[in-house]
C-alpha cells in the first residue's frame, strides 16, 4: 500500500498544487503568531521594567535632589497652594469683624451694658456659614475634577469667588452676609480638595511630604495678612472700615487663575483619561530635560492605574470598612486635631479679647 504523504506530489504534479499550496502556507501562518506573541511579551516586559525603574529613581532620590530635578514642579505647587492663603484670608476676616467698632455699630444691638455688639445667634450662624459652603464644595470637586481635571476646576472655583465676593462687598444685612459666606465657601471646598491632592500629584515622592505641609504654614499666613488688613482699618469711622477689607479678597482670584491657565496639569489626571503623550509634556514641564525620563515616569503611573483598576470599583462605603476604616480615622483625627486645639476660636480671639478687657475695666 502506497503511503498517502508520498502520493500526494504526485498527484500534485497533474493537479493537486492547491493542495501542496495550503500545506506549505500552514507552519508560515502559525509562525507569523508566535511572532507577534512574543513581540508583545517583550514590549509588555519593556513596559513594566520603565515602570519599576522609575520608580525605583524616585524612591532613591533626596529631598534636595528632587528640588533641583523637578523645579518648576516645586513652583507649581506653590502656586496651587497659594489658594490657601487666600481661602484663609477669607475665613478669619468674618471673625475680626464682630470684633470692629463700625461693624458692630452698623449691624450689632445695644448690650445691656450699652455697647453696640452682634447678637450671639448671628455670630455663630456667620462663622458656621462658610465650613457649611466648604462642605458642599468638597463634595462636588471629586466628580468635577473628574471630568475637567485640576486647573480647569480650581479656575472654575476662582472664578466663582470673584462673583461671590460681590455679593458680600455690597451686602446690606446679616442674612445676606450669610448667604454670602455659604456662597463663598463653595470655592474653598474646591480648593481644600484640590489643593493638596495637585501638589501630591505633580511631585515626586519624596516631595510630597513637604508639599503637602506648605498647606498649613499657608493658612497662617493668610490669618496673619488679614490681622494686618484689620488693624490699619480699624480705626476709621465709616464703612470703608469692614469693606475695604472685603475688596481686597479680589486680590487672590484673578492673578491666581492667570498662572494656573499656563500650569500644567496633572500627569496621573492625564494617564487616568488615557492622554498619554500629554502626560508626558506634562512631566517635561515639571522637571528637568537632563533628569527626566517621561515614557518611564507615564509607563509607571500607567502600572499604577491598572493595579488600581484590578481592585473592586471605590465608592464611600468603602470608607468605613475593614482596613479603610483606619485610615478613615486617622485622616479624620488628623483634621480634627487643628479644630480641636482651639483653631475655631482663635478666628474671634480679638473680640474676646476686647470683651475681656471692656468689662474688666
Amino acid at each position: 500500500m502506497s503511503n498517502p504523504i508520498d502520493a500526494k506530489p504526485a498527484t500534485g504534479v497533474v493537479g493537486g498544487g492547491g493542495d501542496a499550496a495550503e500545506v506549505e502556507k500552514a507552519p508560515q501562518t502559525a509562525h507569523i503568531d508566535n511572532s507577534a506573541d512574543l513581540d508583545e511579551k517583550a514590549k509588555l516586559a519593556e513596559y513594566k521594567a520603565g515602570a519599576i525603574e522609575a520608580e525605583n529613581v524616585e524612591l532613591n532620590m533626596g529631598v534636595l535632589q528632587a528640588v533641583r530635578q523637578y523645579p518648576m514642579a516645586t513652583f507649581w505647587a506653590f502656586v496651587m497652594s497659594t489658594t490657601i492663603i487666600m481661602e484663609s484670608y477669607c475665613v478669619f476676616l468674618m471673625g475680626a469683624f464682630v470684633a470692629m467698632d463700625q461693624f458692630k455699630t452698623d449691624y450689632g444691638v445695644t448690650a445691656e451694658d450699652g455697647s453696640r455688639q452682634i447678637e450671639s445667634s448671628w455670630q455663630s450662624a456667620l462663622q458656621a456659614s462658610g465650613p457649611v459652603g466648604a462642605l458642599i464644595g468638597v463634595c462636588i470637586a471629586g466628580p468635577i475634577t473628574s471630568r475637567i481635571g485640576y486647573r480647569w476646576a480650581t479656575i472654575s472655583g476662582l472664578m466663582l469667588l470673584n462673583a461671590f465676593i460681590f455679593v458680600f462687598f455690597f451686602a446690606q444685612s446679616m442674612p445676606i452676609m450669610f448667604l454670602s459666606q455659604i456662597l463663598e465657601g463653595i470655592p474653598w471646598g474646591i480648593f481644600i480638595a484640590n489643593a493638596p491632592a495637585y501638589c501630591s500629584e505633580i511631585v515626586p515622592i519624596k516631595l510630597r511630604a513637604p508639599a503637602t505641609q506648605m498647606l498649613q504654614m499657608f493658612w497662617a499666613i493668610g490669618s496673619i495678612i488679614v490681622g494686618g488688613v484689620c488693624y490699619v482699618y480699624e480705626g476709621k469711622s465709616d464703612p470703608s472700615s469692614y469693606r475695604i477689607p472685603i475688596a481686597l479678597q479680589w486680590m487672590f482670584p484673578t492673578p491666581l487663575a492667570i498662572l494656573l491657565f499656563i500650569a500644567p496639569e496633572s500627569p496621573w489626571w492625564l494617564v487616568r483619561k488615557g492622554r498619554l503623550e500629554e502626560a508626558a509634556v506634562s512631566i517635561r514641564r515639571l522637571g528637568r530635560a537632563s533628569h527626566v525620563n517621561p515614557e518611564e515616569s507615564v509607563a509607571m503611573m500607567r502600572r499604577t492605574i491598572e493595579l488600581e483598576k484590578n481592585e473592586k470599583e471605590p465608592n464611600y462605603v468603602e470608607l468605613f470598612r475593614g482596613t479603610d476604616l483606619y485610615r478613615t480615622l486617622i485622616v479624620c483625627g488628623v483634621y480634627a486635631a487643628q479644630n480641636l486645639t482651639g483653631n475655631l476660636i482663635a478666628n474671634q480671639a480679638v473680640y474676646f479679647f476686647r470683651r475681656k478687657f471692656s468689662l474688666s475695666i
